[in-house]
């Protein structure tokens, strides 16, 4: 069998580039390990297209141009849109009724093709089109915008072709990682399993499967991102945690890693960091007009503790780094406790938790108190030293900011009665408490209208007499939400402020049930289901996304 001409070989021959171009081309794909074809294409030599009729010579396939043909109607019924979407393959032309001709941007994802022949039950017959004409095709037909191909079979089958190069693996662990944040990610799971390592992106809250890693690349590719972390690589039986910051698209990223001992190998997460989505302002964080002029109010005042409640993951940090940015000044001076710092926030004064050297939350407070701050933030407060050290900042003058792990806003107070702080203490410093969950938005491409059954009205709360004139929405699923149903979270609150008829309730021992009575009445506490609902009916969420993050797992067994 005659041996396959390499790329750069056929581009000479083509008289695109010159051999002193591929060469450059080679050193550059050497570097940044990418392609030959890729290194042309980045450094002007070729382009797209003359780089992929080049690959059609050499793999002997016929080139499509997708940018400037237009696909023939009911293309999108050709094949399901989950395969299109996922496998990055373009149904072109129904030559028979069992036969399609799908356009790829890469030769050496045609062995796909026998899987989905399979699937399908269609015979699926490969031509090459340019990237971007495949991003072109996705974007207009099925409603998918992306900046490059996901992590697939073609980088995983590419890194596991068993040669001594170790970039295949590099490039994997890249794709990986760029896929995650262009996916808007949050996590990076990757799991060893008996047979397999699994990887996983947490996109909206929820965990989503990705392709399979084949178990001989668990090493390598555990190794890789050990390496990029800076944990020490001989080292399996502890748990480690480490820093990776890269570019992806012209941001910077930062990605805190943690390693832990499993069963059938080392588990490792990576907590994405988007310096500049992370970042958001008062106005997207999804509050209720009213509310959002009462939190307006509440955090220009000039002392007192404003506590954020809520369980991990609930965007108590998102929603105190907002109010920060709008207070953010240069008369003004913040100073932040926190563990970790995640975002940095230009002209704001922060310092990062270190236990192992004895920089504890009590002890950062202590030394920040004399560094005259006007606004303090302590990332949480966990234990009656903190507590009472944050008090006692906020009766002599100082706006402090903090966050409790409690399950509504009421319960903040007696979480701190409960560490030890004296009543009169908590009753005076308090100025007023928020809890909050995240919802996911229902995607605008594809929700349906619906009618709520009576269960869900009777767990929200909710009266027929309320539904009237309004439109209610269920999540369907499509290509531009990962068929979901969903794309992006805002949060749902309850906010209350201490007046004196609630000072006095919590100085003389009111119960959680007397305090959350007295704030609904004089505070202006709205619950969180009740906000989850405005949003129901604004058609921003689901009752199914309300009902999950504050209904009780015994509600919903008796409903």
């Amino acid at each position: 069998m005659a041996e396959r001409k390499k790329l750069g070989q056929i581009l000479v021959e083509m008289r695109v580039v010159s051999e002193e171009q591929v060469h450059k081309a080679l050193l550059h794909a050497r570097q940044k390990q990418i392609r030959v074809g890729e290194a042309l294409v980045e450094l002007g030599f070729s382009d797209e297209e003359n780089v992929t009729k080049a690959l059609c010579r050499q793999f002997g396939l016929q080139f499509v141009n997708l940018e400037k043909r237009d696909l023939p109607p009911g293309v999108a019924d050709m094949l399901p849109a989950e395969v299109v979407v996922t496998h990055r393959i373009i149904p072109v032309k129904k030559p028979s009724p069992t036969a399609v001709i799908v356009a790829l941007d890469d030769p050496e994802r045609v062995f796909i093709l026998d899987d989905l022949r399979f699937q399908t039950g269609v015979d699926l017959r490969p031509v090459l089109s340019t990237p971007s004409g495949i991003r072109r095709a996705l974007e207009t037909h099925w409603q998918v915008v992306e900046t490059s191909k996901p992590a697939g079979e073609d980088v995983i089958a590419a890194a596991a072709g068993g040669t001594d190069d170790d970039a295949p693996v590099i490039r994997l662990v890249d794709q990986i990682i760029m896929d995650a944040v262009r996916s808007r990610a949050s996590d990076i799971h990757v799991e060893p399993l008996a047979d397999r390592v699994r990887v996983r992106y947490r996109i909206d809250g929820v965990c989503q499967e990705m392709p399979t890693v084949p178990k001989t690349l668990q090493g390598p590719v555990l190794s890789r991102l050990k390496i990029l972390a800076n944990m020490d690589m001989a080292e399996k039986r502890r748990p480690q945690d480490g820093r990776i910051a890269m570019k992806v698209d012209n941001r910077d990223i930062d990605f805190r890693v943690s390693a832990l001992p499993a069963y059938h190998g080392e588990s490792l997460v990576m907590r994405i960091l988007d310096k500049q989505r992370g970042l958001v302002s008062l106005e997207q964080l999804g509050f209720h007009p009213s509310d959002n002029a009462r939190f307006d109010r509440l955090i220009k005042r000039p002392n007192g503790i404003f506590l954020v409640t809520g369980p991990t993951g609930s965007g108590k940090t998102t929603t105190l780094y907002a109010a920060l940015q709008a207070l953010n000044r240069p008369d003004v001076k913040i100073i932040t406790a926190e563990n970790p710092v995640e975002y940095n926030l230009s002209g704001i004064n922060q310092c990062g938790v270190n236990r192992t050297i004895g920089l504890t939350f009590a002890r950062i407070l202590r030394s920040m108190l004399r560094q005259a701050p006007d606004i303090i933030l302590v990332g949480e407060i966990r234990d009656l030293e903190t507590a009472e050290i944050a008090i006692q900042a906020a009766l002599t003058g100082h706006l402090v900011f903090s966050t409790l792990h409690t399950n509504d806003a009421p319960s903040a107070i007696t979480r701190l009665v409960d560490m030890g702080v004296k009543r009169f203490l908590v009753s005076t410093a308090v100025m007023a408490v928020m809890a909050q969950r995240l919802v996911r938005v229902i995607c605008p491409e594809c929700r349906e209208p619906y009618s709520p059954e009576p269960t869900e009205l009777r767990l929200a709360g909710v009266t027929l007499q309320q539904l009237e004139g309004r439109t209610v929405y269920r999540a369907k699923g499509c290509p531009a939400c990962r068929n979901t149903g969903y794309k992006g979270r805002i949060g749902i609150f309850e906010l209350f402020e201490m007046d004196t008829t609630l000072r006095e309730l919590v100085f003389k021992g009111g119960s959680n049930t007397q305090v959350r009575e007295q704030a609904r009445i004089s505070g202006g506490l709205v619950s969180l289901l009740e906000d989850g609902v405005r949003k129901v009916l604004e058609g921003s969420t689901t009752f199914e996304e309300v009902l999950a993050a504050t209904v009780s797992g015994e509600q919903l067994m008796t409903a």
